[in-house]
């Protein structure tokens, strides 16, 4: 009896609670799927067979007619252009004074740092309706002359990255903070003999070490601010300043909407936050589980 044969003869039976495990991990992937699955169906279907068929029927029909539709009449190429316009500044930005900050705090021991800390980071639990109301007459009382096509803070691009940039850094700061606590504190001792100065050592010595949470970092503050609307259906007025995710609005007619050309526009709208996230995948995992095994 060979020795593979034997080891597979001493496996120990399958127990039911394992088989039960799978199970419940198996209905909750479908559950959380179906919603997409339903989406990709009724937006590869066209209306004039959903309406006369119902939704639940078998298809005689699948095609991308609705996709092409949904992007050219939204005219999502706008809309895209200005997402990246108001996500690329937010994020870089965020990441930026995040990161200076959380250096700041656990590089240097101070009496404050940890007040400074829990300072930003209290700003993530306040929830964004207590604050539009102060927040958007703040917007309209704020002139911007020649910097924004709206003379104000309130409907301009601007306004939205400030906003973003506000309400992440809290968040990002306390993550990097914790990721660098992590890191010896002798790479500074040995930087701050050797005469570096704080901005060198913290740009050339404490960020580059950084690189897997600010990628993690970057891929949720990717996809929070390309997936918000609250903010964007606030505190922009003008239907041409509108990120992507009001673009669905221009597929909504006033007495009709078809819901399958809705869906096809919503799983377009989705594709640039998957992009992001399979491009950044395996800095994205190692950021949150590297130092997790660390004391």
């Amino acid at each position: 009896m060979s020795a593979p044969t034997a080891a597979l003869r001493r496996r120990a039976p399958v127990r039911p609670a394992r088989v039960l495990l799978h199970v419940f991990l198996a209905v909750t992937a479908l559950a959380w799927l179906a919603p997409l699955l339903w989406a990709v169906f009724s937006a590869l279907r066209p209306y004039s067979e959903t309406s006369a068929k119902g939704y639940v029927s078998w298809p005689d029909k699948l095609g991308l007619d609705n996709f092409t539709h949904a992007y050219q009449q939204s005219d999502m190429t706008h809309y895209f252009v200005n997402t990246l316009v108001i996500a690329v500044p937010a994020v870089l930005l965020t990441l930026f004074l995040s990161s200076c900050v959380a250096f700041y705090v656990s590089r240097f021991d101070f009496r404050v740092n940890l007040a400074l800390l829990l300072v930003f980071t209290a700003g993530n639990l306040l929830p964004q309706q207590v604050v539009i109301t102060p927040l958007y007459r703040m917007y309209l009382l704020t002139d911007l002359p020649g910097i924004t096509a709206s003379g104000k803070l309130y409907d301009s691009a601007l306004g939205l990255v400030l906003i973003h940039v506000a309400f992440q850094s809290g968040f990002c700061a306390f993550v990097l903070s914790n990721y660098m606590r992590s890191l010896p504190h002798e790479l500074t001792e040995a930087a701050l003999v050797d005469g570096a100065s704080v901005w060198r050592l913290y740009w050339q010595i404490t960020l580059p070490l950084c690189k897997p949470a600010m990628a993690a970092l970057a891929t949720l503050l990717s996809i929070w601010i390309y997936n918000d609307f609250f903010w964007a259906l606030v505190l922009i007025s003008t239907g041409e300043n509108m990120p992507i995710t009001s673009a669905l609005n221009n597929l909504s007619g006033q007495y009709f909407t078809d819901p399958n050309l809705v869906a096809a526009g919503a799983l377009l709208t989705a594709i640039p936050t998957l992009i992001v996230y399979f491009a950044l995948q395996r800095q994205f995992v190692s950021g949150l589980t590297l130092g997790s095994n660390k004391g």
